[in-house]
């Protein structure tokens, strides 16, 4: 079958906290609390499912055990005290209403944190071997010191947490001993492994629901460039004391409490096994940003605000008349030969306008089903569902990232998506995504792959004739080209054709053989003003050796040509760049609005 729809199930939300730590962690600031005082303050606050995760430890989960262990023993000869009885009996009542998961914080080579996560059957010998594995010497196995030496390093920690059968996350990522190494002007590389691993579940971040241009969740919802797969967000609350001090709650690296910081998640139950199934799954609808001064997140509306990016696309309807149908199964197709993404039906792209919702939406359903079985090929297979907006159903068709590219409309339409656009592939493109599904190395790059006369400063606009590429140097990380936009890499000159080399800024890969008939929007635009508005340096508002050329509005969001200067004097531009794109020393010209 083609796509299958999800049918409704009865799930629920529960409010969860996977980062407290206990007395067994050695810098834990209120060392004669109890385990039950931290249960009574997670009831206090709501909260369904909690973890202990202590440093490099599983003891405080441990303890816990073994202290309900002895009491429920003398219970069973009869010679249990009635302090210990009540102790037993309020364990068991707060069990019984809050899921507790044993977990530990690891701290990986060179000081990263990774939350590993288990379920309640888990033999604590077994988490402790695992944390053995990771070089944590047996001596301070119980000890729940910060640092433990030279432990194993990043990956190896998240591929041992998932073969154990755990919940991977990496801790604080955006913040200190976080693995976003937010603030670094280097590790490039690095962060992409640390954050895009296959046995990485989850980031946790200490700035969820932030609408923000440098929010890290909108880093890593797969637009950016070397990192296409998104990750699920979550906040957890670092607990190192039960109540966070006075004032202490609104700050983002604030010493916090028991549920300062929460996340909502949508399960069938209150189980291990369904939190893992969430956290393997790819419906980010189930998390979101707890806060109890304001109303539930609407994920729908969270989706319009964002408008159509690369990884998601709005549609009003998808009646047959008017193409808008056919229009939705482009925007499939073209998920599937980029890096997957979510379509939502039903919405103006006006996020200010109300929903107006899908007429019969399992009929609807069940027309996208059947469309996508017979228009699409390879077999493609999607997840449809119906949510729900100020009252209104909106159907979502969640597109995972094809393993069988090129996927095609009536066996000859290949459509790709580029930022918040579908087009029709051209043939260097078609060409990468059968490579792609060979597991071939990409097209190479031209010899001298950077921008030809066209940038040279002053130079008239270009002549029929052939225009050799001029040297481009090797950049600085911090002077690195943007992260979204094109550059025009070279130009030749065949008969009375030019044909262009762009370069892709969100991920440097490079598209031959682009004329100024066939090139899509960005790419015809840049083509248009490189032919007929060269770059006049005078008029470049500079920043040191980057500059603007000009702003200028496109669907509603502003988008810059910038410039950078080469060695020898040449100009390297970078056209259509959204703010976004605007990464590093170029958000320099960015303003607050931006």
């Amino acid at each position: 079958m083609a796509s299958r729809h999800k049918k409704p199930r009865q799930q629920q939300w529960y409010k969860m906290d996977l980062h407290l730590h206990t007395p067994a962690s050695a810098d834990y600031q209120e060392p004669h609390s109890t385990y039950l005082d931290i249960l009574r303050k997670a009831e206090f606050r709501g909260l369904d499912i909690i973890a202990f995760t202590d440093h490099n430890t599983v003891a405080g989960y441990a303890a816990m055990m073994d202290e309900i262990e002895k009491l429920a023993f003398l219970e069973s000869l009869g010679r249990a005290q009635p302090e210990e009885s009540r102790r037993l009996a309020e364990y068991r009542r707060l069990l019984d209403k809050i899921l507790v998961l044993p977990g530990f914080e690891f701290t990986a080579t060179f000081g990263f944190h990774i939350l590993g996560i288990f379920a309640p059957q888990t033999p604590i010998r077994l988490i402790e071997h695992l944390l053995l594995s990771l070089n944590v010497p047996a001596a301070a196995l119980d000890a729940g010191n910060f640092e433990v030496g030279a432990s194993a390093d990043v990956l190896s920690a998240y591929q041992g947490i998932h073969e154990a059968g755990g919940i991977c996350i990496a801790a604080h990522v955006n913040s200190t001993h976080g693995v976003a190494m937010k603030g670094f002007d280097f590790g490039g590389q690095t962060r992409i492994a640390y954050t895009q691993d296959r046995h990485l579940h989850a980031l946790e971040v200490t700035d969820l629901g932030r609408k923000t241009r440098d929010a890290t969740e909108r880093f890593f919802n797969g637009t950016k460039p070397g990192y296409p797969r998104r990750m699920r967000c979550i906040q957890g609350s670092d607990a190192h004391r039960i109540n966070a001090p006075a004032g202490e709650r609104t700050n983002k690296n604030a010493n916090l409490g028991v549920g300062d910081r929460v996340t909502e998640v949508q399960l069938l139950e209150r189980s291990f096994e369904s939190l893992l199934e969430m956290f393997q799954g790819t419906d980010f609808a189930r998390t979101r940003p707890y806060n109890s001064d304001r109303t539930p997140l609407d994920y729908v509306q969270a989706a319009r605000e964002e408008g159509n990016t690369l990884v998601q696309a709005i549609h009003e309807s998808m009646t047959k008349t008017g193409g808008r149908l056919y229009s939705v199964l482009t925007d499939v197709c073209a998920f599937a030969n980029t890096n997957g993404g979510a379509i939502y039906i039903g919405l103006p792209e006006d996020a200010k306008k109300p929903p107006v919702g899908v007429e019969k939406p399992a009929e609807a359903v069940g027309l996208l089903q059947r469309e996508i079985a017979r228009m699409i090929t390879p077999r493609l297979e999607c997840e449809i569902d119906v949510l729900e907006s100020s009252g209104k159903p909106i159907i979502r068709v969640q597109v995972p990232s094809g393993a069988e590219r090129p996927y095609a409309i009536e066996d000859n339409k290949i459509y790709v998506r580029d930022e918040g656009e579908t087009s029709l592939a051209i043939r260097d493109e078609i060409v990468n995504l059968v490579r792609q599904n060979l597991s071939m190395p990409a097209l190479p790059e031209p010899v001298s792959p950077a921008l030809t006369a066209l940038n040279t400063p002053q130079s008239p606009a270009p002549q029929p004739e052939p225009i050799p590429p001029a040297y481009a140097p090797e950049l600085s990380e911090n002077a690195l080209p943007p992260t979204a936009g094109v550059e025009i890499a070279a130009v030749e000159q065949r008969d009375d054709t030019r044909y262009y080399t762009m370069r892709d800024l969100r991920n440097g890969s490079l598209v031959q053989n682009v004329t100024r008939s066939s090139a899509r929007r960005l790419w015809h635009y840049a083509i248009k003003q490189a032919e007929g508005n060269p770059i006049r340096p005078d008029k470049v508002q500079w920043h040191g050796d980057i500059g603007v050329w000009q702003r200028y509005d496109r669907n509603g969001q502003v988008q810059f040509d910038l410039v950078q200067r080469i060695a020898g004097g040449g100009l390297r531009v970078y056209y259509g760049v959204s703010d976004s794109g605007m990464t590093g020393i170029w958000a320099t010209f960015l303003s607050d609005e931006e």
